[in-house]
């Protein structure tokens, strides 16, 4: 017999279950990177020889996130998030008591499709859950965890592996989970606004194995070689499965990824926006460790504490941006955050072997300071056109552009510092200072590109919805 759930603001309920889901995929992402030389230990294995652990969960997610739409339409937001947390959950529990490689990779895969589904349904509720302007003012407390998980991942996962071991990188998360599945049982409501047809089966299966094919491409073309035939297969076969989607995708009337949603003017422009941005600013943050550790050769907690002034710069620019956006609007937000961010980069590629520790850290906060600007007005802005019945496949797709943003940063990061020091320095172990230099610079202009997008952007409705004037408040449905 299904648990009933009590009575509480679900203004309350949703943010909870959005901030700890969040939180949880980004902590489990970060944190197995830095268990891999322990895990290594473990099973006898070098760390070059457990990429799996690490490539697999995100070419998962890749796989999973197309049918997240039709499945929280199909089953409702509070039954999917259920079981999905459900799942994580006990994956993470069976990672940890993984007794070898293959087993560990299976698990890990089956964290990533939970969290595939995770984060665009869990998206979708919150933007079912609340109106337009009142998204402008939850959004300062919903970015919390997606700055601070970055930077307390590695230092937790560190402090558990050196004081217990690496299984309890994965054991963390079951007590969180099981928590987050009873309070969700207690007080979740069911929301199901729209009743979707039969599975879009073509166009699901094109598009997961043509996301998952591009994730694998990105995600391992720095290891394995951009020329390798397996990185050749994901690169080119995912996009070739792509365009076959997109082709698919727009002649059916129920289609699993609802790509002509990009149709929508703003819908479109936020999303490049945000891809560009996405991509200079994660480029940054994947550069900023290296640049630390091998260009100044400082240490792991050095750099990862250096790191963090990033989140600092966001948390603070966010509590300015959130009352300005009905005012202002999202095209000058986005813009001049934007600029913002080119110039910092700009700033990074002065920096040589004597520059001083707290000069980057200052840049870092800067960077945050102005990225904070981007972060809200384009995710918030993509849904003013948005029609209820396809909220859920907005969050899909914004939940796509923004993993392939992510994705393909430490790509375009990797390709400048590789091709750089192979005309300077050959077979040096590590990339020259040179090096770093010349990729903030391609992040620089990557910045200025999306700055580009976001000033042209139209958002006189944005500013509208926003103000509260056209746009009445969301209410979830029971079913």
């Amino acid at each position: 017999m299904p648990v009933r759930p009590l009575r509480l603001d679900q203004r309350i309920v949703v943010p909870v279950v959005c901030v700890v889901t969040a939180f949880m995929s980004i902590v489990d992402g970060a944190g197995t990177t830095v268990a891999l030389p322990s895990i290594g230990r473990d099973f006898g294995l070098a760390t070059s020889g457990l990429d799996a652990v690490v490539v697999v969960y995100p070419v998962c997610v890749g796989l999973a996130v197309p049918l997240s739409a039709w499945l929280g339409d199909r089953f409702g937001g509070r039954r999917t998030i259920l079981v999905s947390f459900a799942v994580f959950t006990a994956a993470s529990g069976l990672c940890g008591f993984a007794g070898s490689l293959g087993e560990l990779v299976v698990w890990r895969a089956l964290q990533g499709l939970a969290a595939g589904i995770l984060l665009p349904v869990s998206g979708a509720l919150l933007y079912r859950t609340f109106s337009l302007s009142e998204q402008v003012k939850v959004s300062r407390y919903m970015i919390i965890p997606q700055q601070v998980a970055p930077a307390l991942a590695p230092m937790g996962a560190g402090w558990l592996v050196d004081h217990m071991n690496w299984r309890w990188v994965f054991y963390a998360n079951v007590p969180i989970g099981i928590a987050v599945l009873v309070f969700g049982l207690l007080f979740l409501q069911q929301h199901r606004d729209h009743v979707p047809g039969r599975l879009d089966v073509p166009g699901l299966v094109l598009t997961a194995f043509g996301t998952a094919g591009l994730m694998f491409g990105v995600s391992e073309g720095a290891e394995m070689g951009w020329g390798s035939l397996p990185v050749l297969a994901g690169l080119v076969g995912g996009a070739v499965l792509l365009a076959a989607a997109v082709a698919v995708e727009l002649r059916v009337p129920e289609p699993a990824l609802r790509v002509r949603l990009f149709t929508d003017r703003l819908f479109r422009d936020t999303n490049i926006t945000a891809f560009l941005g996405f991509l200079a600013f994660m480029g940054a943050m994947f550069l900023g460790p290296l640049f630390l550790q091998q260009g100044l050769g400082l240490s792991a907690w050095e750099s990862g504490s250096s790191t963090f002034a990033e989140a600092l710069g966001v948390l603070l620019t966010m509590q300015v941006v959130s009352p300005l956006y009905a005012r202002i609007g999202p095209r000058r937000l986005a813009g001049f955050g934007l600029v913002g961010v080119a110039l910092v980069l700009v700033a990074f590629s002065r920096l040589d072997a004597d520059s001083s520790l707290w000069t980057f850290r200052g840049l870092m906060f800067l960077l945050g300071a102005a990225m904070g600007g981007v972060f809200m007005p384009t995710t918030v802005a993509s849904f003013t056109g948005i029609a209820q019945a396809d909220v859920s496949h907005a969050a899909t797709l914004n939940t796509v552009v923004r993993q392939a943003s992510g994705a393909a940063a430490p790509a375009v990061a990797i390709a400048v510092l590789a091709s750089v020091a192979a005309v300077g320095t050959g077979a040096d172990a590590h990339p020259p200072v040179s090096a770093f230099q010349d990729a903030y610079l391609v992040l620089a202009v990557v910045a200025a590109l999306a700055a580009v997008f976001a000033f042209t952007m139209p958002d006189r409705a944005a500013r509208i919805a926003a103000s509260g004037r056209t746009s009445a408040r969301r209410e979830p449905v029971d079913a």
